[in-house]
């Protein structure tokens, strides 16, 4: 009997070592920049300017948590950095905005002074972390905070991980090689990553302090000798990653959860949960606001339109799939001569003899669809996500293409990624649905604030026309 003490099963998660620096230097970056300015205009700091401050401070802080700024930069570009870094500071500043023309305060403060402190504390946010990556690299470059891996497991997997491993070398961890005890049958793998050993010698090598990281790449089926592994290389001190072949299940948006003791990994799950859900909602709050102010003249014109051309009613609802599968009533301007609801809805083709002259107009320029503004402040739908598609063709496509419903994840958008990569309108083959869920899908795994700020951008320019919008 093994009378070691056996592991709990918890799995630790560990912020980024630079994490809590990170924080630090962005607060310090806005109140220094304030500080200055305040100076400099002569004004000085008054007991309104450190309660501005401080908000400004507290809500980067939870819109720069819900956009996962503080994540670990070392795989992705500088520029991806820094455009995510401009992008919460600009939202700070519209809601402490908005906070201050609501509570009638902004004459309290030089609105040259604010306007200035915009751009300032800007490039103190982005001038610092230039200098710390260029420092990181440069450490890095000559051989200094660098760790040296191993992985078990000559798999698919690992082979995946050695790439990743050499191709971001700003990582600052050297690949040493692989170890597998049962040998490689694998000729094209053999010559570009050769085994150097089996286990025992792995094993050798993390006693003798040589190796710092371990990765056991196994699928996992290999339960046992997973188990076998974890046992032995705890024997060591170096430090011992799992890496399961979860991507072969194609996650969207995993987390850990945890129930009492035990804890669990969803593999599909949304992206819009705590403080996200709120950034996500102030998204469509502020923009959809400001979009339909300015948009009220065309709703009207439109409206006119509509009523003029061809009888019935201006606006019309339709029953679509909302948030996790629930009925909403998506608003639309009547662009046919029939308003069909149920279980057959026949989707708009080319030459329909249904569709209006003035509603053939709106269709092609996705004006019909302007209404949906009023869904977005109801809450039931969102400016960017997934489009809504009839019931009936929910029900007949959820059957035939792989993962569709969980476009429902999130809600449904009056523009979305498909869109503007040319995804819109008619959907009359499979592979064009096919193509569609896969874009949105890829919103809902890779969704971030910019990413949002970026579609909608585009859609001035892709989403109101297409060769398949009838």
């Amino acid at each position: 009997m093994d009378n070691q003490p056996q592991p709990s099963g918890l799995i630790r998660s560990h912020e980024t070592e630079f994490a809590f620096m990170y924080r630090i230097v962005d607060i310090t970056a806005i109140f220094v920049a304030f500080f200055t300015l305040s100076i400099f205009f002569e004004q000085g700091l008054r007991k309104d300017d450190l309660i501005l401050i401080s908000s400004a401070c507290l809500v980067f802080l939870v819109l720069a948590e819900s956009s996962n700024l503080y994540r670990s930069w070392r795989t992705n570009k500088l520029k991806t950095q820094l455009f995510q870094t401009t992008v919460v500071w600009l939202f700070t500043y519209i809601v402490m905005t908005l906070v201050l023309l609501a509570a009638n305060a902004s004459n309290a403060f030089q609105p040259s002074l604010i306007l200035t402190w915009l751009g300032v504390a800007l490039a103190g946010l982005l001038l610092w972390r230039i200098g710390f990556r260029l420092a990181l690299n440069h450490v890095r470059q000559r051989g200094f905070n660098t760790r040296r891996a191993i992985i078990i497991g000559q798999t698919e997997l690992g082979i995946r991980l050695a790439k990743e491993i050499e191709t971001n070398n700003e990582h600052g961890v050297i690949l040493d090689g692989f170890y597998d005890e049962r040998g490689s049958k694998r000729e094209d793998w053999e010559q570009q990553y050769p085994i150097k050993g089996s286990l025992v010698d792995a094993l050798a090598r993390a006693k003798n302090s040589e190796i710092d990281y371990v990765y056991i790449a196994m699928p996992m089926f290999a339960n046992d000798r997973i188990s076998l592994f974890l046992k032995k290389f705890s024997d060591t001190t170096a430090t011992t990653y799992l890496v399961p072949d979860f991507f072969t299940y194609n996650l969207l948006h995993s987390r850990w959860n945890q129930i009492g003791s035990v804890q669990t990994l969803s593999v599909f799950d949304t992206p819009f949960s705590g403080a996200a859900s709120w950034l996500k909602r102030l998204e469509d709050i502020v923009i959809g606001s400001i979009i339909l102010l300015c948009i009220s003249p065309i709703l009207l014109v439109i409206s006119a339109g509509v009523k003029l051309t061809s009888p019935g009613p201006v606006l019309f609802k339709q029953d679509r799939y909302g948030l996790d599968g629930r009925k909403i009533k998506v608003w639309k301007f009547r662009s046919m001569t029939t308003m069909e609801q149920g279980s057959d809805v026949k989707q708009a083709t080319k030459n329909d003899p249904r569709i209006t002259p003035f509603g053939s107009f709106l269709r092609r320029t996705s004006l019909d669809e302007l209404p949906q503004f009023f869904n977005v402040l109801q809450g039931t739908m969102s400016i960017v996500g997934p489009r809504p598609h009839a019931i009936s063709h929910n029900e007949e496509y959820r059957q035939i293409v792989d993962r569709y419903m969980l476009r429902h994840k999130v809600k449904p958008g009056i523009t979305g990624w498909a869109q503007v990569n040319g995804f819109r309108g008619e959907t009359d083959t499979l592979e064009k649905m096919e193509k569609r869920v896969e874009f949105d899908l890829k919103y809902i795994h890779d969704w971030n604030i910019w990413m949002d700020v970026k579609i909608i951008f585009l859609t001035f320019f892709k989403g109101f026309t297409g060769s398949n919008a009838y």
